[in-house]
């Protein structure tokens, strides 16, 4: 069942807008009136781009894991929009299949500044505007970095450090800005599909469905729910 919120006049940049659970998150928030400003490392009407009508979001290429581009973008937006209202961290990706005393330290630079980094770089610089506008932050943990386990631990930890920053978040700004966090488990992307072929997708979570809890969690429905990790685990 749908569920109809109206985010008119309201102002949302969201990181990894290009991926799949990113378009999806744009798609929901510009049907709900809301004007999307989307930020990715990959350009529009490249093949890793998978929004469908890039020209509906205020675009701006950035790395996310860089501070001076994070500034940058958060500056042009609220100069271009004159505000900022929410900010969804969606940018993030998956590495492992291998176990700690086989891993690169690259793969450690490389996840925590994709999953962790991102997060608290975007969270850092948006948080002055989104006082002003006693918004909102939702971003992407994972079911994952609830336990241990073998072969992916420091996407797990990663996704751990999201779920504890969104927690900070909340407690440094209440009642000013609200911060939660999403913890799904395996999201139905074309990349996840690509890395295993054998799996039984009927039972990954589409990402519409999840761009539905982060409108919730972003609406004035989720007025008094801060500091929280939300499972969208569907039927994994």
């Amino acid at each position: 069942m749908s569920t109809g919120y109206n985010f008119d006049g309201k102002i949302v940049l969201i990181t990894g807008v290009g991926g799949a659970l990113g378009s999806a998150v744009a798609n929901a928030f510009l049907k709900a009136g809301a004007t999307v400003c989307g930020s990715d490392i990959v350009e529009p009407n490249t093949e890793d781009f998978l929004l469908s009508d890039p020209e509906r979001v205020d675009f701006y290429r950035a790395d996310f894991s860089d501070e001076n581009d994070v500034a940058d973008t958060i500056d042009a937006v609220v100069d271009e929009h004159g505000r900022l209202d929410y900010l969804l961290n969606i940018a993030g990706t998956w590495r492992g299949d291998t176990p700690i005393h086989e891993t690169d330290a690259a793969t450690f630079d490389f996840l925590f500044d994709v999953n962790l980094k991102t997060m608290f770089l975007a969270s850092k610089h948006a948080i002055p505007h989104l006082r002003a506008s006693e918004g909102a932050i939702v971003s992407v943990s994972a079911r994952s970095s609830l336990e241990g386990g073998a072969g992916d631990g420091l996407y797990r930890a990663s996704k751990a450090g999201v779920r504890l920053l969104t927690e900070t978040i909340a407690a440094e700004n209440l009642g000013s800005v609200r911060a939660n966090a999403v913890m799904p488990s395996v999201i139905d992307t074309p990349m996840n599909r690509e890395m295993v072929p054998d799996a039984d997708f009927e039972t990954w979570v589409d990402p519409k469905d999840i761009a539905d809890v982060l409108l919730f969690l972003c609406s004035d429905a989720a007025a008094v729910t801060s500091g929280a990790a939300v499972p969208v685990y569907g039927e994994v």
